[in-house]
């Protein structure tokens, strides 16, 4: 590896940073359930923006948007936010390399609050967290991780994408980068498909390890 190529490293945050996917799935699968009798819509929306979420699924009911809003605004704000096993020290290794990191997530500003208040060094773990305002298309379009290699002016090559959502995975394939896939929402065998590699959590997994997934995927 030329010690002067430069690396942007992108991570989604739901069950990528944080390990609360499960969560969410339980509020989605209610919300399925109560308003359009779906028992499977937390899979369905996984990775895409509340944007979305509503003006597909719930675009026959406008007024109910802005309590299921609420509704959400509340839930977010009593969630428990711990770090996927082995993320820190995975990042750590990752500024000692020089990598270009960032948090792009379908999440908006209000529920990053939530996040920074229960964590409030996130914003000083990576260079830029991009949340849904700043994307003009949602997961699984490829816009919100273009925008970050365009920000961090690196190529796909040079650009890796941790995802665990299928809309997420599609994404980042989209791309171009190398994906990893993180077996914390879905099956591993289930999201193969998606990625380049796939990962349990980030324990034993380093800088070094995530250029031998890309020297693998050009070889």
């Amino acid at each position: 590896m030329d010690s002067k190529e430069r690396f942007s490293v992108l991570f989604d945050f739901d069950g990528v940073v944080m390990d609360t996917e499960s969560q969410y799935s339980v509020f989605w699968h209610q919300i399925g359930v109560d308003y359009l009798q779906n028992n499977n819509l937390e899979q369905t929306i996984k990775g895409q923006t509340l944007t979305t979420i509503f003006s597909t699924y719930f675009k026959e009911m406008p007024d109910q948007w802005d309590t299921i809003d609420k509704e959400l605004k509340y839930f977010e704000q009593h969630m428990k936010y711990e770090y996927i096993d082995g993320f820190l020290e995975f990042m750590q290794d990752l500024k000692r390399h020089g990598a270009m990191t960032a948090v792009v997530t379908s999440s908006d500003e209000g529920k990053m609050a939530a996040v920074y208040a229960a964590h409030p060094e996130i914003p000083s773990l990576f260079d830029r967290i991009f949340t849904a305002e700043v994307f003009s298309k949602s997961k699984p379009d490829p816009d919100c991780y273009l925008l970050g290699m365009r920000t961090f002016n690196t190529d796909a090559d040079h650009t890796f994408v941790f995802e665990d959502s299928f809309n997420g995975l599609k994404s980042g394939l989209s791309s171009g980068a190398t994906v990893i896939g993180l077996a914390t929402t879905n099956k591993a065998e289930d999201i193969a498909p998606f990625c380049h590699h796939i990962l349990n959590n980030y324990m034993d997994f380093s800088f070094e390890k995530l250029i031998e997934v890309n020297e693998r995927k050009h070889s």
